[in-house]
């Protein structure tokens, strides 16, 4: 399984904007029909640049799920987030291999 990771630092002053765009955009990022599910998460570690961090985890259907993502969607998706906040978020995007998983039963 691949997991297509967005991290994000955004702007204080923008902040609250993002997050109620961020919420929209995951949604349209899903409707690609490349991904199964997604994360958003916050990164809990202060930065030394300010702001707040996050972490957008998307599991991928596949390697070439997310090959045809990057072809066919993520240009036009990202011009979104580039139009509206500019330089007062910051991008990075890494691509993640899942291993194994493992989980604990109490029962």
């Amino acid at each position: 399984m691949i997991i297509y990771n967005v991290t994000v630092n955004v702007d204080d002053e923008v902040h609250d904007q993002w997050l109620v765009w961020i919420k929209e955009h995951i949604p349209q990022v899903l409707a690609t029909g490349k991904f199964s599910d997604a994360k958003l998460t916050r990164v809990l570690v202060e930065e030394e640049m300010g702001g707040v961090t996050y972490s957008i985890q998307y599991k991928a259907h596949s390697r070439k799920a997310l090959d045809d993502y990057y072809k066919e969607d993520a240009e036009r998706l990202r011009a979104d987030g580039l139009k509206l906040f500019a330089d007062k978020m910051l991008a990075f995007r890494t691509e993640l291999e899942v291993i194994d998983e493992y989980t604990v039963d109490f029962n």
